[in-house]
């Protein structure tokens, strides 16, 4: 993923969702880069880069592109990033009582399910 602010991107997911920051350095493939990395559970990890100077446009959601990242989080941890969202002012779609859609610092588009890592809406998948 792209951030176009580091300090901003890391108080959303580290601060808002609960999210911690695990790792940060300069990206090898573009000189001051910044590569970072979230702990979002189960064994994965988030990265980030920023791109300074190359004037990058804003997220858009287009055919083909990145629609949106669903994250599967407990339900405790769900309901406390729900209510940090919320005393943030994020504003967030909710979805059958288990998804919470929203749009991340850069405006790109997340979904936090608190059903288990494998289900949907109480449904397993593959």
């Amino acid at each position: 993923m792209i951030s176009s602010d580091v300090e901003r991107t890391i108080l959303f997911y580290d601060g808002v969702l609960g999210f911690p920051l695990i790792e940060m350095f300069e990206n090898r493939d573009y000189e001051g880069s910044t590569h970072f990395f979230f702990d979002i559970g189960h064994g994965n990890a988030l990265a980030y880069f920023d791109l300074p100077g190359l004037d990058l446009q804003p997220y858009m959601e287009v055919l083909g592109g990145h629609h949106h990242l669903a994250i599967s989080i407990s339900r405790p941890q769900w309901e406390a990033a729900r209510a940090r969202l919320q005393a943030a002012g994020v504003e967030c779609a909710h979805v059958d009582d288990s998804s919470l859609y929203f749009r991340g610092p850069d405006g790109e588009r997340l979904e936090l399910i608190s059903d288990p890592l494998g289900e949907m809406y109480g449904n397993v998948l593959g």
